[in-house]
């Protein structure tokens, strides 16, 4: 019996298209400095002469992160002063080569271009950066049109109307008034200067913007003004962000997840609300609890004592958080936590289960 067209296409089960890859993808990233000085060249000396290598000891800044950033998200980066934010970020935005690992933006692996090169290279407008303090990181001796400009040139190559042209088209975009161009930065409130830094960095058209505390160095109505321009150039421009933040209030705001990040390590990752409503680890939980509130803290609040770990040569059998986690037992002594997922979030603690809801 001949089936009808109407029934054969009701029996079709179509698959769900698959999910577009990842703008950024941070696989297995490692950042080692040499601590220098730590052995004389005396030392060094006798140790080349007897034939065996030199072992510096290493500051393990980035060890072994994971994760993605897709298309028109924004991605919080949280953690204390010293955790390694800023040296992740470096790495990402090609600033520094990495020890080892991948960073691939757009399907391409940019790891594997020199830092050095990659200052000249096409692909470096598509990830640009913008940073704490607009004031201290435009040249004092560009006006604003020419902090503005200078990208377009170097890596778009524009000159003349063209150039002016795009300079100005930028500054409209972050509400920068014209008449404003040809000043110096110290002829500009901070506000102003934001706003110049974020020109800068979005003239250019990247696919990924890198917030490094964007908005820590302004009183706090310019903030929320520097925070919804922000949220507006990344829905008129299709960029994602990487939000790197010391204010959990602006990133639970602001991003759709969060990566929490301790002594080199991402040791939570999730959707911010969740991450932030019911922290799996205790770290995590810590930094919540931190938060200043109208009220001051819960009755349950967490507060870390000591100092952390070094990141001189850290063992790796040992839990990074050992010795100031609350919970901290003989397991977390001899057998380092890996980065685990849980439902849509991921955690490295042995007892993220038996968190209380």
């Amino acid at each position: 019996m001949t089936r009808t067209l109407d029934s054969m296409s009701s029996a079709i089960v179509h698959a769900a298209p698959p999910p577009d890859p990842p703008l950024l993808d941070v696989a297995e990233l490692k950042k080692r400095f040499p601590v220098s000085g730590t052995i004389g060249p005396l030392a060094r000396l006798r140790r080349r002469m007897k034939g065996g290598p030199v072992h510096l000891p290493m500051v393990h800044a980035v060890d072994d992160v994971s994760f993605t950033i897709r298309k028109g998200e924004t991605v919080g980066l949280v953690g204390e002063s010293g955790c390694g934010k800023s040296t992740l970020v470096r790495v990402l935005t090609r600033l520094l080569d990495p020890t080892d690992g991948i960073v691939r933006l757009g399907g391409r692996e940019l790891s594997l271009t020199p830092a050095k090169r990659f200052a000249r290279d096409p692909d470096r407008g598509r990830i640009q950066m913008v940073f704490q303090d607009a004031g201290d990181s435009i040249n004092p001796r560009f006006t604003a049109f020419a902090a503005i400009a200078d990208p377009l040139r170097r890596l778009r190559g524009l000159s003349g109307a063209a150039l002016t042209a795009k300079v100005e088209q930028a500054a409209d975009q972050c509400g920068l008034p014209r008449a404003l161009l040809s000043r110096f930065p110290h002829q500009l409130s901070g506000g102003q200067r934001a706003r110049v830094g974020i020109a800068r960095a979005v003239a250019v058209e990247p696919a990924l913007l890198v917030l490094d505390e964007p908005t820590a160095a302004l009183d706090v109505s310019v903030q929320v003004v520097i925070l919804q321009l922000l949220e507006r150039l990344k829905t008129e421009l299709g960029m994602s962000y990487l939000f790197v933040s010391h204010d959990l209030g602006v990133v639970r705001l602001l991003c759709d997840r969060v990566l929490v990040m301790y002594l080199g390590k991402i040791v939570e990752a999730g959707p911010a609300q969740e991450v932030f409503s019911r922290p799996l680890h205790p770290y995590t939980r810590a930094l919540v609890d931190a938060a200043p509130r109208l009220h001051g803290h819960g009755p349950a609040a967490v507060r870390l004592d000591g100092e952390p770990r070094s990141p001189i040569d850290p063992d790796p059998d040992v839990c990074r958080f050992y010795g100031r986690c609350p919970r901290g037992v003989d397991r977390c002594r001899t057998a380092m936590p890996d980065l685990r997922r849980l439902g849509d979030r991921e955690v490295a603690c042995h007892f993220a289960e038996e968190t209380p809801a």
